[in-house]
């Protein structure tokens, strides 16, 4: 993995019982999400890792980093749910990363503010491998709406929502 030495240390200190953490799917999430996860992470005093194959630009902050991968199919997933542990949020609108991460005990909000349950991400993977399936025999299904900003308060209110549950659990 191309990974900067802080990364490393907030990993070490993560895995040794340090604050949870918020992990991103980077490149697919908007940038108006990521805008959003940085003043969160200030505010929450919580580390943000955004994972990418690319290089990224961030705010300069002690709590911010990127992990930067190699590219292939599924890099930065993989390595989302290697490092991610029990109690962390990721974000991602990838329905099987949210179903992996949430088996591993992290909560998952995609970037239109929709959080994945164990209850709801089973339903989510059938209707995803249904619509593989249509687009694969040729129909066309159309991608995603472009992000509102309604979607974008959404994103934010269960972004608080989520931090309010973790306070009330400490």
């Amino acid at each position: 993995m191309l990974e900067s030495k802080s990364t490393r240390q907030y990993a070490i200190a993560h895995e040794s019982g340090g604050d949870m953490t918020i992990w991103v799917d980077a490149d697919a999430c908007p940038n108006v999400i990521k805008e959003i996860l940085y003043r969160a992470s200030e505010r929450m005093q919580m580390p943000l890792i955004l994972v990418a194959n690319q290089s990224l630009r961030v705010p300069p902050s002690r709590l911010i980093r990127t992990l930067r991968v190699p590219a292939g199919f599924d890099v930065a997933d993989n390595e989302i749910v290697r490092q991610c542990n029990v109690g962390d949020l990721v974000i991602t609108a990838d329905i099987p990363l949210a179903s992996e991460v949430i088996e591993k005990g992290a909560a998952a909000l995609n970037p239109r503010g929709e959080r994945y349950t164990e209850a709801t991400i089973r339903e989510r993977l059938t209707m995803r491998d249904f619509m593989d399936t249509l687009r694969a025999s040729g129909i066309q299904t159309g991608g995603p709406d472009s992000l509102s900003p309604r979607d974008r308060q959404h994103f934010a209110a269960e972004l608080d929502k989520w931090w309010l549950e973790v306070q009330r659990r400490k």
